[in-house]
């Protein structure tokens, strides 16, 4: 009995090993859609002008005009007589109401809505969006928002002796903008796609291309004996072009869906970003230093390179290969001293440090350095 579980474990186990081997893996193996946008698929701003009314006393001052009017014109159209000057806005707030209308969206789509004071107003706690119209830049009204806000903090005591928690002036309403006007995008009748790449990089976009054409094989091979260009094509470092084909106009949906599960291998340049605020140092795989010797302080920084001939067993039909050999060695000397061997890696460098105990700040001092005297090869980028 316990020989025929342990065969089946081990089964089990080779099994899984097939699996793994038969799927190659790549660790910056990326979705084409979360590395892309699609052109003509974006968002819409709008923004309206409205009231928020029921502030408990908080609202905009009788000093503030455009209140007054406004409220004093509303009830107008109400069919009453309000004269601005003599109105007591203490429960009013003016307010500017943003919101984004995402792209295929339809009459009747709820949106969220960010509402912002235009007045004095101490706080929007507790107060209601009037109907307040929605409008693009081109002056159309493409929503209509209205509801109780929600402000994610509060004002609490006296004048003397208030409280005050988080950013009382600004509000939002979830679902508080009903959509009533799309716009067209005619998507479904494009015969081509632009895909744009969040970074634009030459090999990442070339990458995207042959994972198109090898991807949708069944397309391309066709294509091919046609004698047409590929499906897929790049005219620069950040755009990608597609083809619709024949067999999928009318049908661009289920074309993109094939698309977007697509995974490429992203490729990024060589960068160092620091903080030098927080003392925050992100640094890439592909940093590479030349030889360099460095002092800093009492600390003393020796970086060369040495390569070790790795030579195959015989007949093992092996390819004999230069390694780059990496050693750390920290002295009892009064002036401490790291030598880096071998063709060392920003990863090197920082391990070497951290066994020295040398902090964030010191390292940033470090890596300037070595970028200033040109033996750093990647983009050193201060924020």
């Amino acid at each position: 009995m316990r020989q025929l579980e342990a065969i089946k474990k081990i089964t089990a186990l080779v099994l899984f090993a097939i699996i793994l081997l038969g799927r190659p893996y790549s660790a910056n193996a990326i979705r084409i859609k979360d590395i892309t946008d699609v052109g003509g698929v974006r968002g819409n701003m709008l923004v309206g002008y409205g009231l928020v009314i029921g502030l408990a006393g908080t609202g905009d001052k009788t000093g503030t005009r455009f209140t007054t009017q406004s409220l004093s014109n509303m009830l107008s159209r109400m069919g009453l007589t309000a004269d601005p000057e003599k109105i007591k806005i203490k429960n009013v707030a003016a307010v500017m109401v943003t919101a984004e209308l995402p792209p295929f969206a339809t009459p009747g789509t709820r949106i969220d809505v960010t509402l912002s004071s235009l007045g004095d107003a101490k706080t929007l706690q507790g107060g209601t969006l009037l109907m307040t119209p929605l409008k693009g830049p081109n002056q159309t009204v493409y929503a209509v928002a209205q509801g109780a806000i929600s402000v994610g903090g509060f004002i609490a005591g006296p004048e003397e002796d208030r409280i005050q928690v988080n950013h009382t002036t600004v509000g939002r309403i979830s679902g508080g903008a009903i959509v009533e006007r799309g716009i067209e995008s005619g998507f479904d009748r494009k015969e081509t796609i632009a895909f744009t790449l969040h970074h634009p990089d030459f090999t990442t976009a070339t990458r995207v291309v042959d994972a198109i054409n090898l991807g949708l094989r069944d397309i391309t091979n066709k294509i091919g004996e046609e004698g047409r260009p590929p499906l897929a094509y790049a005219p620069d470092s950040a755009t990608v072009s597609v083809t619709v084909p024949d067999a999928y106009k009318g049908r661009v949906v289920e074309f993109m869906a094939r698309i977007e599960r697509l995974s490429v291998d992203v490729d990024f340049p060589a960068k160092i970003v620091v903080n030098e605020r927080a003392g925050t140092i992100v640094m890439g795989s592909e940093v590479k230093i030349l030889d360099v010797a460095i002092a800093h302080g009492n600390l003393t920084i020796e970086v060369k390179t040495e390569k070790q001939v790795s030579q195959p067993p015989p007949l093992s039909a092996g390819i004999t290969q230069e390694v780059p050999q990496t050693e750390t060695v920290v002295t009892d000397e009064p002036i401490p001293l790291l030598v880096l061997k071998g063709g060392p890696t920003i990863d090197t460098l920082v391990k070497g440090l951290n066994t020295l105990g040398v902090s964030p700040r010191d390292l940033i001092s470090i890596l300037q350095a070595i970028k200033a005297a040109g033996a750093l090869q990647a983009e050193l980028e201060i924020i």
